[in-house]
């Protein structure tokens, strides 16, 4: 049996831009994708703190170091610039993996420069 967990993290970043005539995913900058286990073309799911929605998509690579949070397409009706945001990523796991598992936690500050959670 696996079970579905949080694997990687990106707590409270804000929306740096939307862009509606996108086939569709969220941009997010490199280094934050890397430092949050999350992999290029991944699932996540993302919680609109500012508005409560939440959307599914797939993250494609921002540049690294440019902070950007960037909605694409069709999800872009559900978010502004400047929206806070939580953006999850899980993972399938044996219930032996579950033992140890450590997810990956970024908090982010109003530019979204990030630290990890101390656990």
């Amino acid at each position: 049996m696996l079970v579905k967990a949080l694997k990687g993290k990106i707590h409270r970043g804000r929306v740096t831009q939307t862009k509606i005539d996108y086939p569709g995913s969220i941009g997010i900058d490199e280094e934050m994708l890397k430092a949050a286990g999350i992999m290029n073309y991944e699932e996540v799911l993302v919680a609109n703190v500012t508005n409560g929605e939440r959307v599914e998509t797939y993250v494609v690579p921002a540049p690294p170091g440019s902070k950007d949070i960037v909605i694409l397409g069709a999800a872009a009706r559900h978010f502004s610039p400047a929206d806070v945001v939580i953006i999850m990523n899980f993972g399938y796991f044996t219930p032996d993996e579950m033992k140890n598992l450590k997810p990956k936690v970024l908090i982010c500050d109003e530019q979204n420069n990030f630290s990890m959670l101390k656990k």
